[in-house]
């Protein structure tokens, strides 16, 4: 199908490449207000066609398919657009800048029967799928508490905080292995250049399972890490995104809680055994993504669960933004 992929900044030539090499996509439509980014993109890809026009892109009726990559306070306006015009609509995360924009997005595809996607990558992440499938097999045991850095250097967004820039993130990955959201949050921040957005965050979550999270969120630190820890009854684990060579590994350590006939005989002892790195396969997430997306485009589908979680993630965010702003009170969900 013809698709359109609007916002060449940063992450949108990344999603031009990967269009690019899909057989679902027959041809591809380059749109940036900036000329220079689309003459960029168009001279290492000349068989896309660039406008400079939103508009443009809206009236193509062969497009049937948006990949909207702008800055977060667009989101929800441009999607709007292409769902009004019967397109279907993959928006990098998250799906919009505040719930209110978020739901009112999932609903009108339900009217217009068509599809509206949040590109959380991470979701189809070879490593944090192993992960899930080790928790669903019971060989870890029952979940208790995530802990989670997702730190670097930059890049400092002009127009959202850190929360919105990174939890994303890092909630996609929490969601889909615990399989629930988060029923309370708490979060503290702070900037520092005044007047500027928070770089730095301290997010605590709450699930019903009685599951604890909590997420370390800078772009304000001397390396770069992106490491999660799972702690379960039997079993730890430990992902980290940035060593690619062994990017999980089991930890067959945790503690032994005796039944004792009384006080006096209570003993807690800690287990440690072998670390393993399971074999992880390989494959390019964003690829697979944008696979799936043309694909659950061609099948005619409508939001379903992976819509309710995109929303329900901006749902956490904005709770932890409110959070920060009221000095880490708690905010339910």
């Amino acid at each position: 199908m013809k698709v359109a992929v609007v916002g060449l900044g940063y992450w949108g030539p990344v999603l031009v490449r990967n269009l690019m090499s899909l057989e679902s996509c027959s041809s591809l439509v380059v749109c940036d207000s900036d000329p220079v980014r689309v003459d960029h993109v168009t001279r290492q890809y000349p068989k896309a066609i660039g406008c400079t026009n939103f508009n443009e892109v809206i009236d193509d009726n062969d497009v049937r398919a948006v990949v909207v990559a702008t800055p977060v306070r667009t989101h929800a306006m441009l999607a709007t657009e292409a769902l009004k015009a019967g397109k279907a609509v993959l928006v990098e995360k998250p799906l919009a800048g505040s719930l209110d924009e978020a739901r009112a997005l999932v609903a009108l595809a339900e009217t217009q029967g068509t599809l509206v996607m949040a590109g959380h990558t991470f979701l189809y992440s070879p490593p944090v799928l192993a992960v899930k499938q080790l928790i669903d097999s019971g060989e870890l045991g029952e979940p208790l508490y995530i802990q989670s850095s997702r730190v670097n250097l930059g890049i400092h967004q002009a127009d959202v905080s850190v929360l919105w820039d990174l939890a994303p993130h890092d909630l996609s990955i929490v969601t889909l292995w615990l399989g629930e959201s988060p029923i309370r949050v708490s979060a503290n921040g702070r900037s520092s250049v005044p007047g500027a957005p928070i770089d730095v965050a301290f997010v605590n979550l709450e699930f019903a399972s009685g599951v604890v999270a909590n997420l370390h969120l800078s772009w304000l630190a001397p390396t770069k890490v992106r490491r999660t820890t799972l702690v379960c009854s039997s079993r730890m684990v430990v992902y980290e995104d940035s060593h690619p060579e062994e990017p999980v590994k089991i930890y067959n350590k945790g503690l032994s809680n005796p039944s004792p006939e009384d006080y006096g005989q209570y003993r807690m002892t800690y287990r440690t055994g072998d670390v393993t790195a399971p074999f992880i396969d390989s494959w390019e997430p964003l690829r697979v993504e944008l696979d799936d997306f043309l694909a659950r485009v061609e099948r005619g589908e409508t939001p379903g669960e992976r819509e309710a979680m995109a929303v329900d993630i901006v749902a956490v965010v904005e709770a932890a933004q409110r959070s920060v702003e009221s000095r880490g009170t708690p905010v339910e969900l």
